[in-house]
């Protein structure tokens, strides 16, 4: 008898159980991402490997790795999830009365540009929808979703973010925002117009976001398209800071122009650049299958509107 026919019905909470060890490759952080006890997923993971008849993981140094069986069984878990997922759309809309919380991870100038506008229209679209904001890094959002801690995420394009066709997420484009060097009032090439070329910053001192943060990789790749790599004296988050640190002479910096409203530009010249890879790709992600939940579908299309809006 084949083996598969020897197998009981799988738990899809031990799919997504699997799902978390493969993004995060030990069991420790993917217990952690899940709120569960190390424990807690090595039971899920030992009664998954029993149903299946399969060994799905391997050690790996201080962490752990799919099999081949492990990952394709991934590749199906994947599908199960976004199948789930839908089923819950459609019973929810099948259900009278919309009415529910959606929890929304958002970098903080998304939260300003789009998520706040997407509230007014969002209350006069589907006013028994409430959401809740947590304030999350580009980088950050698209795994609180993928985990379960978020219902959508409002981020940017970035080096090791899920690709754009990753059959986890389903996204929707909101905009693309170019980058801006931000000078020091007395630099030399803050009295010319017209765009500035990025080599020509060369040599200059830096101001930027720290490692990991998305922003800091549109500067290096800006950079290294125009033939050099940016010497980061100078680590913020915050572009508040970053300006600052421009107008007290300190160096040179690529800002996200939305950054920069609201922010006191009294002491510092802002330049366009000639460079089109400085630009912030922005879009929101929902797990795949959750986009029609007549929750999140409101939400997403009240997002769309302010960033049309917001052009």
């Amino acid at each position: 008898m084949p083996r598969w026919q020897n197998w009981s019905v799988i738990d899809a909470r031990r799919l997504r159980t699997l799902r978390a060890v493969a993004d995060h490759r030990t069991v420790t952080a993917a217990a952690a991402a899940l709120y569960l006890t190390p424990s807690a997923v090595s039971q899920q993971l030992a009664a998954l490997e029993q149903e299946t008849g399969h060994h799905l993981l391997a050690r790996e140094g201080r962490g752990v790795r799919l099999t081949a069986a492990g990952e394709i069984l991934l590749g199906h878990a994947d599908v199960v999830l976004a199948q789930l997922e839908r089923a819950e759309a459609d019973l929810a809309a099948y259900s009278a009365g919309v009415s529910g919380e959606v929890t929304v991870a958002s970098f903080a100038t998304a939260i300003a540009s789009v998520l706040a506008p997407a509230v007014g229209l969002l209350a006069g679209r589907a006013p028994g929808v409430r959401l809740k904001v947590l304030d999350a890094e580009g980088d950050a959002s698209l795994p609180m979703v993928l985990d379960g801690r978020a219902d959508l995420a409002v981020a940017v394009e970035y080096r090791g973010a899920p690709r754009a066709d990753d059959a986890r997420l389903t996204r929707v484009p909101l905009y693309a925002e170019p980058f801006e060097a931000v000078l020091p009032l007395g630099h030399r090439l803050a009295a010319e117009s017209g765009p500035l070329a990025v080599a020509s910053l060369a040599d200059e001192p830096w101001i930027g976001p720290y490692p990991g943060n998305p922003c800091h990789d549109v500067v290096l790749l800006a950079c290294e398209h125009a033939g050099f790599q940016p010497r980061l004296l100078h680590s913020s988050d915050d572009f508040r800071a970053v300006v600052a640190l421009a107008s007290a002479g300190l160096g040179v910096a690529l800002v996200p122009r939305s950054a920069l409203r609201g922010v006191d530009l009294g002491e510092v010249a802002v330049r366009p650049v000639d460079s089109e890879l400085a630009t912030r790709r922005v879009f929101a992600a929902v797990r795949a299958g959750a986009d029609g939940h007549p929750l999140v579908r409101p939400v997403l299309d009240s997002l769309a509107e302010a960033a049309a809006a917001g052009a």
